[in-house]
């Protein structure tokens, strides 16, 4: 079974998001109930490794007003790795209010780090619902996008 990173974060988030159970389950019992689940040691430190950079980056919230009506330009690298489409849906997903510039630095960090060869939309929307978990005060923004990742159509953006 070859999974991904994201397939072990996925697993992580439907979990853990549902249960009111504190205090949270610490690394090593989070390694011992991935690897009872069949994830690969490899996979599962990628993606706790992933998850420190999700709590490191919280500091990105801190940006001044200055950036509230900013337009975000994409490197090369981001380009290589975040499609047309994707960074459209990122862009999006801050115009609709789900997303701050802060949260959406957040969200662009935490796709590339996922070391994934091909990124979409369907990424795109888990990652958002875990960055929005992460930060205390997101419950609307969070229930939007819960909207968007399970609604049953994926029609076009206008």
């Amino acid at each position: 079974m070859k999974e991904n990173v994201l397939d072990v974060l996925m697993y992580l988030f439907e979990t853990y998001v549902e249960t009111e159970e504190d205090p949270e389950p610490d690394q090593n019992e989070l390694r011992m109930e991935l690897s009872r689940a069949g994830f690969g040691d490899s996979e599962i430190e990628r993606a706790l490794e992933w998850l420190d950079g999700l709590t490191d980056q919280q500091e990105c919230l801190n940006y001044g007003n200055q950036t509230a009506h900013a337009t975000r330009i994409f490197n090369d690298f981001e380009h290589e790795r975040l499609d047309t489409f994707c960074r459209g849906y990122i862009t999006y997903l801050e115009q609709a209010g789900i997303l701050s510039p802060p949260q959406r630095e957040i969200l662009v960090d935490r796709l590339l780090a996922l070391e994934s060869e091909d990124i979409d939309v369907e990424q795109i929307k888990w990652v958002v619902l875990m960055v929005l978990f992460s930060q205390p005060g997101q419950e609307l923004a969070y229930a939007r996008m819960e909207d968007l990742v399970f609604e049953e159509g994926t029609g076009s953006i206008h």
